[in-house]
């Protein structure tokens, strides 16, 4: 196994982590390997599979140059602040160093206690992690910053949640796992060295063009901003709900991180929940805009510090970026709804004609997906006649007289931002319910292969299922 780690974590303050070692497993047994990725990260992935490997990913071995660690944090849950979160379930393995020179984490989740267990088990189900691999394939393959999961393993043990289960470990790959409720937790401390530090940090590892600027911390939080606004417009392009969006699953890297209680709306409804702990409809659809605001102000609290030595100063400057993200997210929205729409240019009804689209949407009742691909020419799907009154606007829009190209070259353009293949709910859950319940891994391969090419119209991933489906339908956290 030549594969080297390393582990930049170590270079912050202590208090930003704990060294802990994975608890290992007995008969662990490969359900998952994601040889896409691993050839990505320059692994060879046919070495992946060896008895090396498998006791790295199940945690049984740590390997050459590793030096795991819990990462702490804080975090809001649902509006609730939490002062000490941290990797309850999840240990840092270490980092992998692309051949062009990217750094990856390597993160097992699922591999027992740690310091920040608090009362749990550290142990995962086996549904939960294959859910992980299958959403952060989704995402990628749409285009949209994401964890992925380079492995999962069964861990050959049982995990007891509402019922027993078969356990389950991930190794996710990501940029960091550095999350707004990091700075939350340097924040709490009121140690403002250790913050800078884990800013620069930050900086370094994922805003280069920063370092040593002399308003670097300002411009830090504005560039989080900035890819928070993008990757949540992406998100709501494709019908993404994340869920659970309480500032510890929040990256501060812009990748989408956690998919626990996540799904993708079928019927467009802006008030879509589907987790079965948002009582309250918090992390709804069209929540998502408002939460990320919300969760970005607590960041700018926490970096008040670093703005300024005049505190009133500081303040107004946090202020500016919070009131500046209506606009951020906004233009990022609109630009991707054009578009899904084949729009060149910015004409000045164009921001109507979405809204209308949207309005007939919902009152209709129509598929999310498969309108926007309907729409962009694909025969497999239809356009639903309420609509009808509106595709004359549309018509009208797209004619080459007033959108500068022709009509199949904007269809042909909507046809590459419009998925025909998404990660639908009872899709999902009958692939998890037949590895788990019927160890038949054949459908989540199936599932996954889909997902890799999701612009691609495929027999038998383009349909959503009925109503009735939908109706009850929840999904849960998984700890």
């Amino acid at each position: 196994m030549k594969t080297r780690f390393s582990n930049s974590y170590l270079s912050l303050p202590e208090q930003f982590y704990q060294r802990v070692s994975p608890t290992p497993v007995e008969a662990p047994a490969f359900v998952a390997l994601n040889e896409p990725l691993a050839e990505e990260l320059g692994l060879d992935s046919s070495s992946l599979r060896s008895p090396e490997w498998l006791a790295v990913f199940a945690g049984n071995r740590v390997p050459e140059g590793a030096q795991p660690v819990a990462l702490a944090y804080s975090g809001h849950q649902f509006g609730h602040f939490v002062p000490l979160l941290g990797d309850g379930r999840a240990v840092l393995i270490g980092e992998l160093t692309t051949p062009q020179g990217l750094l990856f984490d390597l993160q097992l989740k699922g591999s027992g206690r740690t310091p920040y267990s608090r009362r749990g088990d550290g142990r995962a189900a086996l549904g939960p992690m294959l859910r992980e691999y299958i959403i952060g394939e989704a995402l990628h393959h749409l285009g949209i910053p994401a964890t992925r999961t380079l492995a999962v393993v069964a861990s050959g043990e049982v995990v007891v949640r509402e019922r027993p289960l078969p356990g389950g470990i991930q190794s996710r790959i990501a940029q960091s796992h550095i999350r707004i409720g990091t700075f939350q937790y340097a924040s709490e401390r009121g140690d403002r060295s250790a913050l800078a530090a884990l800013a620069d940090y930050v900086i370094a590892r994922h805003y280069p063009e920063l370092v040593g600027g002399e308003d670097r911390y300002f411009e830090l939080a504005r560039s989080i901003f900035s890819r928070q606004a993008r990757l949540v417009a992406q998100w709501m392009h494709v019908g993404f709900i994340h869920g659970v969006m309480n500032t510890d699953n929040v990256a501060v890297s812009g990748e989408s991180i956690d998919f626990g209680p996540c799904a993708f709306m079928n019927r467009y409804d802006p008030d879509t929940v589907f987790s079965s702990i948002d009582r309250d409809g918090r992390y709804a659809f069209g929540m998502q805009p408002t939460i990320i605001q919300w969760n970005l102000t607590r960041l700018v609290e926490a970096l008040v510090p670093l703005f300024g030595t005049d505190e009133n100063t500081a303040v107004a400057r946090a202020q500016e970026l919070v009131d500046g993200f209506p606009a951020l997210f906004t233009e990022a929205w609109y630009g991707g709804m054009r578009a899904k729409l084949g729009l060149c240019g910015d004409d000045d009804g164009d921001n109507e004609l979405i809204k209308q689209l949207l309005e007939g949407m919902y009152a209709a009742r129509v598929d999310y997906t498969n309108t926007f691909r309907a729409l962009s020419g694909d025969a497999h799907f239809s356009v639903p006649a309420a609509l009808n009154d509106w595709r004359v606007l549309w018509d009208s829009r797209i004619d080459p007289t007033r959108n500068g190209r022709s009509r199949e070259e904007s269809l042909r353009a909507m046809r590459c931002v419009n998925p025909a293949v998404i990660a639908r709910n009872h899709l999902v859950e009958n692939a998890l319910k037949e590895a788990v319940d019927n160890q038949n891994l054949s459908i989540i391969h199936q599932l996954v292969n889909a997902l890799r090419d999701p612009y691609t119209p495929q027999s038998d991933y383009g349909s959503p299922p009925s109503d009735d489906h939908d109706q009850g339908y929840r999904t849960f956290c998984g700890t």
